[in-house]
């Protein structure tokens, strides 16, 4: 932020490599699945827009307006995903990123009941 404040002087000037720490801080915020051997694994998830459920009883949805999409999958601004599925299990508690999925061992499809 200091560096911005003369522009022409900093990173117009004799300082432009400065550009390349703010290029690497550039990154999309995204939802990429994988599964305990690393390779990707396409499930579906709901993307929507997230609200605050600190302090609430119970198990709130923490997001609506939601569209379901297969993994991966951008994450917007203001935005939070969870799994569409009970097949999978997260090992992470917060969905973004690269994230690895365990299979459910209390999982019973709905074609088997």
């Amino acid at each position: 932020m200091f560096s911005c404040l003369d522009l022409k002087a900093t990173l117009g000037g004799k300082h432009h490599y400065l550009l390349y720490a703010l290029a690497t801080a550039i990154k999309p915020r995204m939802l990429l699945t994988l599964d305990a051997e690393g390779r990707p694994l396409p499930v579906p998830c709901r993307v929507g827009t997230a609200v605050d459920v600190v302090a609430q009883a119970g198990r709130p949805k923490t997001i609506t307006g939601f569209q379901t999409h297969t993994t991966p999958v951008l994450l917007g601004v203001g935005e939070r995903a969870e799994l569409a599925t009970e097949e999978w299990l997260p090992l992470s508690p917060i969905l973004e990123g690269q994230v690895i999925l365990a299979k459910n061992p209390d999982y019973v499809a709905s074609d088997e009941k």
